[in-house]
């Protein structure tokens, strides 16, 4: 199981997050001010199927450095493509689809 621990960097009033160890899981509030987003917005990735939660609820589930990297890969794809997060699902199935295939025609 992977863990992570953040450290927050305050500047001019603004607070910006980056990954420094994978130590320990993220609570939900931890991972909300991680992404740099509003709890609804982390919640949406979860009724998108972006993110999944086995037997726990969001707000229960323990965040990874992989549910940080997928969020953030979301909100990019959201932000530089004006998509709504339907649109953002089906591009991250995609491009996970084709790092697979890239790995298989590797290998």
């Amino acid at each position: 199981m992977a863990n992570i621990r953040i450290r927050n960097i305050q500047i001019t009033e603004a607070c910006d997050s980056e990954i420094i160890e994978q130590e320990q899981a993220l609570s939900f509030h931890q991972f909300v001010q991680a992404c740099g987003q509003n709890d609804g917005w982390v919640l949406a990735l979860f009724e998108h199927d972006i993110l999944q939660s086995v037997n726990t609820s969001p707000r229960q589930h323990r965040y990874l450095g992989e549910d940080l990297l997928r969020a953030r890969r979301a909100y990019r794809l959201q932000r530089d493509f004006d998509a709504s997060l339907t649109a953002v699902a089906l591009m991250l199935d995609l491009i996970d689809e084709v790092h697979y295939l890239r790995k298989r025609v590797a290998d």
